[in-house]
């Protein structure tokens, strides 16, 4: 009598995660299904539920990405920036399509879990630490008008491929970008006009 194969359940889990990332990526959270992803794998559906309970929580843990550190403190805002600009938004990711995690939520935004994670992987990232070293008047507005400036940025350059966007090297888009940031770096308060 043979013995059925065992699984290795950490390379199921990865191969799960791969799978949904892919998914995620290319359809959006309602227009995946767990069958498609147990079925890219070959496994059965109910091997997705034992290993994430939920197409929720496996659609969190699939997006899920370590937004990359700031820089130690004292060190000029650009660097983050720039960091980000090249981590976020120059980046290969090839698990999600090549698209940032963060832009892979956006395609599924219509949901208010969706929406919820998307603002708490923002708010208590990169947005928290600029935030926390802007200084000045309104830090969080400002802080905020980078992070749009930079998710844009993967917007147009990822998802809509707008021709200059798509043609611009990093170095080129860092600069303008480190202008943008110097700017709101040290922006007092707004002008009489």
């Amino acid at each position: 009598m043979q013995r059925p194969k065992r699984r290795d359940k950490a390379a199921t889990r990865a191969a799960l995660l791969d799978a949904a990332r892919l998914r995620f990526a290319r359809q959006g959270y309602d227009g995946t299904g767990v069958r498609e992803i147990a079925g890219d794998v070959g496994v059965d559906p109910a091997l997705v539920f034992r290993y994430f309970e939920s197409k929720d929580r496996l659609y969190a843990e699939a997006v899920r990405t370590e937004l990359p550190a700031g820089p130690a403190p004292g060190r000029p805002l650009t660097d983050l920036a720039a960091t980000l600009l090249h981590d976020v938004v120059f980046a290969d990711w090839e698990q999600f399509d090549g698209e940032h995690p963060l832009l892979v939520m956006l395609r599924s935004s219509g949901r208010a879990a969706v929406r919820d994670r998307l603002r708490q992987e923002l708010c208590e990232g990169y947005l928290k630490d600029f935030t926390e070293r802007m200084g000045g008047d309104d830090p969080a507005l400002r802080a905020e008008m980078v992070g749009a400036l930079l998710l844009g940025l993967g917007v147009m350059r990822s998802l809509a491929g707008t021709p200059a966007l798509a043609a611009a090297g990093f170095e080129e888009t860092r600069e303008l970008v480190a202008r943008v940031v110097t700017a709101l770096t040290e922006a007092g308060p707004p002008a009489a006009g």
